[in-house]
Formats: structure tokens, C-alpha cells, sequence
């Protein structure tokens, strides 16, 4: 093997380098939260950590870590190397020893600046469109079912289940602070949103948090849309942005 393949694999293979990241996710404009955590494994071209937060395939992630220069594709002599991540997949690992779960996340490394269509609309989700030699992955804006090729089976493309499950539904602000909250109840649910009955004085784009105290979660969701039922009680259409509603729990 010449040394331009020797250099080109070692840039290829998986190393298990228990470097400190810290991983930033933004939910717009204003709301993003970060996590400091270490890397299990990485190549010039992905990584594999744990985090806290269950994070969504497709969404897009800044890492920050002090990654050696000849596992770099740019900024050689910066102590701290900023990259941008694909979500390719995050596994839930429980721990009955641990207060909560952690979940295996892997990432795809796709440049040192988002698409542009990220910066008008942090909510988007992406996936991988091709890798040109040598180099970091392209991304295309996610189709509408692309975020569920992972899900299983049986609950892709799922229909609404008109069931009602207590919730507790906060309004946040641009700062992520809860104004105001209300315990309701859903009209019909699925995997990424839900039909809420709400008294909320919410519009169409605000973020809210749902939360299940039975089902054990907590997801940041945006108003997709208000309206009044025929019984003229107002209802919330929410799509949640940070994970899926664990649906395999409700039968």
C-alpha cells in the first residue's frame, strides 16, 4: 500500500478515542440546548458518543472536541475542531443502576457549516444524499417518512390512534422558559405529534413541551396548527421535534 492509501485509511477506520465533545443541537432561532460528553469511537468521517438527550434520525448536530490534525478535513491549527453531524442513530440504553438512560448516537460528518435551508428552519431533518472521495458526506432535506426508516415496522407511517392519554402540555419562550401549562388529555396520537385539547393561548409555529408522567417523556413539539372542534372545544396539533412519542407502550 502506498502512503497515500496508508494516510487515507487511517482517516477511513474507527478509532476508540475517549475525547471530550460537546454537542450542540438548536431547535430554532433562539432554543437549543448542549451536552458535554465523550467520544467512543471516530473517523475523519463520523462519530459515536452517548448522550442524555434522545435525539432525532436526521437532525443536525455541532460538535466541538480536540480531535488530533491528521484525523481532520480543515482548520489543521485550531485547538478546538467545530464540525457539523448527520443523526444516523440513536439507541436508547437502559440502565437500571443509572437515574435515567443514556442513548448510543452515531453521526455522519458532513462540514464545518450547515445547508443553508438549516438556518432559515432549524427544525428541518436531513439525510444523506452521496460522499464524493475523500471527502465529508452531502446532505438533501429529509423526505416526510425519512425520519421513521428507523422506527419499527409496524409504526411507520403509522396512523393517529384516537385514544386519549394525560399529558402536560408547557408553553415556552424564546429562552426555553415555561410561561404558562396546562394537564389535558390527547385527542389522537402517533409517533412524531399529537392532536392536544388546549386552553393555551398558543400560535402556529410557538414551541411547547409535552410531557407524560405514565409514559416516562419529555418532547419538544411546534404548533403546527389551532382549531376548533364541532364540540368547540379548541384543539393543539403539535409535531414533536426532539424524539418519537413511545408509542410501543400504548396498545
Amino acid at each position: 500500500m502506498d502512503t497515500t492509501s496508508e494516510k487515507e485509511s487511517r482517516r477511513i477506520a474507527r478509532l476508540s478515542l475517549a475525547l471530550p465533545v460537546r454537542v450542540e443541537s438548536r431547535v430554532d432561532a433562539q432554543l437549543s440546548w448542549n451536552e458535554i460528553t465523550r467520544l467512543n469511537d471516530i473517523s475523519a468521517f463520523g462519530a459515536g458518543f452517548n448522550l442524555k438527550h434522545n435525539v432525532k434520525r436526521g437532525r443536525l448536530v455541532q460538535m466541538t472536541m480536540p480531535l488530533p490534525r491528521q484525523m481532520r478535513c480543515y482548520d489543521y491549527a485550531e485547538p478546538q475542531y467545530r464540525i457539523w453531524g448527520l443523526v444516523r442513530s440513536c439507541i436508547t440504553k437502559e440502565n437500571p443502576k443509572a437515574a435515567e438512560n443514556h442513548h448510543a448516537v452515531g453521526v455522519a460528518f458532513i462540514g464545518k457549516r450547515p445547508p443553508p435551508s438549516y438556518l432559515n428552519d432549524p427544525n428541518k431533518l436531513f439525510e444523506i444524499s452521496h460522499q464524493e472521495d475523500g471527502k465529508l458526506w452531502n446532505v438533501v432535506e429529509a423526505s416526510s417518512v425519512a425520519e421513521e426508516k428507523a422506527a419499527p415496522i409496524d409504526l411507520r407511517r403509522h396512523s393517529r390512534l384516537s385514544i386519549p392519554t394525560n399529558i402536560n402540555i408547557e408553553k415556552l419562550d424564546a429562552d426555553g422558559n415555561v410561561t404558562a401549562s396546562e394537564a389535558t388529555v390527547t385527542e389522537n396520537l402517533s409517533l412524531s405529534g399529537a392532536a392536544v385539547f388546549s386552553m393555551l393561548e398558543v400560535e402556529v409555529g410557538e414551541f411547547v413541551r409535552v410531557k407524560s408522567e405514565q409514559y416516562n417523556v419529555s418532547i419538544i413539539s411546534v404548533v403546527r396548527a389551532r382549531r376548533f372542534g364541532q364540540d368547540g372545544i379548541p384543539r393543539l396539533h403539535v409535531e414533536f421535534v426532539d424524539r418519537f412519542f413511545p408509542l410501543e407502550g400504548i396498545s
